[in-house]
């Protein structure tokens, strides 16, 4: 669902078309955040292939907290729960990730971890209001300029896609409904899911 129309299958173009197909192999359906680019095919080939060139550099469960991180702060609930249910499918828990979510200096979290996603909410709230030492901050946890950078793309890319979504009413998709409620109510922090 979106306030915008979009193509359906049978009209799609080619590009539309490919980009439903390729789409539907990875997920097993064809989601509302897809059909939403439906018109524009080729700025969501343009956002894979950045978004791509920034997660090559990344460790997987790294990417997946500084985006968790942007998404919290930017009430993407479309975005928690894409990249929240990676996180509660491969390193943590219900429990851990609501403790992740709910708390600044999470147990589970080293203080590195901590920093990065302190450091993605800060991307995500105001980047002109990132200072010196907070990179300096980064770097005392052990991060590489590269690595911060990493991080820092990493957020601000979440902004374009999540507030795309929202901004055309997007909503997640209903298969999300099908999540564990505790961790469903963890991950909806803005729009609610199709019903």
């Amino acid at each position: 669902m979106s306030f915008i129309s979009v193509i359906p299958e049978e009209q799609a173009t080619a590009a539309t078309s490919q980009m439903y197909n390729r789409v539907r192999d990875s997920f097993g359906y064809l989601p509302n955040m897809v059909k939403a680019f439906s018109h524009r095919p080729e700025v969501m080939a343009g956002w894979n292939e950045l978004l791509n060139s920034i997660k090559r550099n990344m460790d997987e469960r790294r990417y997946e907290l500084v985006t968790v991180a942007a998404a919290l702060e930017l009430r993407s609930s479309y975005c928690m729960l894409v990249h929240g249910s990676v996180l509660a499918e491969r390193y943590y828990d219900t429990p851990q990730l609501q403790e992740i979510l709910e708390t600044p200096d999470a147990s589970v979290l080293s203080a590195a971890d901590e920093a990065i996603m302190e450091f993605a909410r800060a991307v995500v709230r105001d980047a002109s209001a990132i200072t010196e030492e907070d990179v300096a901050g980064l770097r005392k946890h052990g991060l590489s300029d590269p690595e911060i950078f990493d991080i820092a793309s990493a957020a601000a890319v979440r902004c374009f896609f999540s507030k795309t979504l929202d901004a055309l009413g997007t909503l997640p998709d209903k298969a999300y409904n099908d999540l564990d409620p505790t961790l469903r109510e963890a991950l909806v922090v803005g729009r609610g899911i199709e019903t």
